[in-house]
């Protein structure tokens, strides 16, 4: 691993940044360009120390999946990305792995969404990032393992991922996973991580096995939604799904439907996300 060239990498790279380009409030002067380390280390929940041993190249070995997360946290572009990954001396992540890492298009994006929920998913559905009213609307997902973070088999082995979602609505979101995996199954071809994520579903519930066999094909698409939250109540949604060209990662997009009182509800729920995080 070439120390002083990731750590002076890092360091460009935290410098060439606002506070704005990554969702932060700039606050007060700034005596130095750029990003403060601190701010770097939030974003990639890693501790401040630590990363400023990974800057100035002290006895610091970053792990891949922490790599993906200071790809992220600093807005690398995939190009970008790779280069760190080789600086420190693992092959760049293969054409759809994530591991963490998430389109810095995407969470431009993700960032100027304020007023609705909105994640960043990969292409198997697997939560990778969430503003702060995503958060306050279906709770932390971003967080933990693929499978923890992952919507389709959470779908399929927790019920309570479903508390948000009236009934009536329950068989046709199952199905629209089922086709949608199968969708992503094709476009990956031969793939480890889709073909376990496949067999683990299948050996773990029968209601996906029943959908898998009919074999629909669709990519998930903006559909209309009724949501309930405990507090918030009734939401009435279009569930809006952007594309990366890029990365084929998804920046899905809670959005009010015209006439109801759903953009009430996402305002009271940014209250609450707010005091959540106060506290």
């Amino acid at each position: 691993m070439k120390h002083s060239e990731v750590g002076s990498f890092l360091r460009a790279r935290r410098e060439a940044l606002r506070p704005a380009d990554v969702g932060l409030v700039p606050g007060g002067r700034r005596r130095t360009p750029g990003l403060r380390r601190a701010e770097v280390a939030l974003l990639a929940d890693v501790s401040v120390d630590y990363y400023e041993r990974l800057e100035q190249s002290r006895n610091a070995h970053p792990s891949q999946q922490l790599l993906a997360s200071l790809a992220r946290a600093l807005r690398l572009s995939v190009d970008e990305r790779d280069h760190l990954y080789r600086l420190a001396g693992y092959p760049p992540p293969r054409p759809g792995a994530t591991a963490g890492y998430v389109d810095p298009a995407m969470m431009f994006l993700l960032d100027s969404l304020t007023t609705v929920p909105a994640h960043v998913t990969d292409d198997l559905t697997t939560v990778l990032a969430q503003n702060r009213l995503n958060r306050a609307l279906l709770g932390s997902w971003a967080v933990g393992d693929d499978r923890a973070g992952n919507a389709t088999w959470r779908w399929f082995t927790d019920p309570a991922s479903r508390d948000r979602n009236v009934p009536e609505e329950h068989e046709r979101i199952g199905r629209s996973y089922a086709a949608d995996l199968r969708a992503t199954a094709a476009q990956r071809g031969r793939d480890a991580a889709c073909d376990r994520l496949i067999a683990d579903l299948t050996e773990a519930s029968e209601e996906f096995r029943g959908y898998w066999e009919a074999m629909e094909v669709a990519p998930l698409r903006s559909t209309r939604k009724t949501l309930v939250h405990p507090h918030a109540g009734r939401l009435d949604v279009q569930c809006d799904v952007v594309l990366s060209s890029t990365t084929g990662q998804r920046l899905v997009i809670f959005r009010p439907q015209p006439g109801s009182a759903t953009a009430d509800g996402f305002a009271f729920l940014d209250v609450l996300g707010q005091q959540t995080f106060e506290g």
